[in-house]
């Protein structure tokens, strides 16, 4: 069952003008939640979004590849406090795929929206710009967004042919099993 999610996963950039429902929501949620965190530290935090004209606002996020959440019905912030745990980034990236994952399980395209290093404009990080609109603290650093929806395209899953095996070594950097 997991191979089959993974073989046909797709980041999906165009959404239907359709809500998700509220336990779907609920249930994207949880798998967050569940994701796993070095020592069970935990340092996520996750944001919400389900009003269009704030959604529009995130889409500005940063110059290039956020416009596609103005059209989601859903935005999730993955935050994190890194006072919390020094691996916070991978704790929040884990979580992130966790997302992307329990979408596709529920019948949704998700898409991630990198935010960490990134700029919104040549004076603002996309961090800053997102804190302000969200009210969030200071010490809580955004690791990425996922904008999720009902797919209004239609993608295959990338062909076992194309997976880059040559990248994978057994043993030893560059042995070949």
């Amino acid at each position: 069952m997991f191979n089959k999610l993974i073989e046909q996963r797709r980041s999906i950039r165009k959404f239907k003008d359709k809500p998700i429902e509220r336990k779907k929501i609920e249930q994207l949620i949880e798998a967050a939640l569940r994701s796993p965190s070095s020592r069970s530290f935990n340092p996520w935090r996750f944001v919400v979004v389900d009003k269009p004209p704030l959604l529009e606002k995130l889409a500005l996020a940063k110059a290039h590849g956020s416009s596609f959440l103005k059209k989601a019905p859903l935005g999730i912030v993955v935050c994190a406090d890194p006072s919390a745990s020094d691996v916070w980034v991978e704790d929040a990236s884990i979580a992130s795929i966790f997302l992307h994952l329990a979408a596709h399980a529920l019948g949704l395209g998700s898409c991630w929206i990198q935010i960490r290093k990134r700029d919104h404009d040549s004076a603002t990080s996309a961090d800053t710009y997102i804190k302000d609109l969200l009210g969030i603290p200071d010490n809580i650093m955004i690791e990425s967004m996922i904008a999720i929806g009902y797919p209004d395209e239609a993608k295959q899953g990338h062909p076992k042919e194309a997976l880059e095996y040559d990248k994978v070594s057994f043993n030893g950097f560059s042995q070949k099993g």
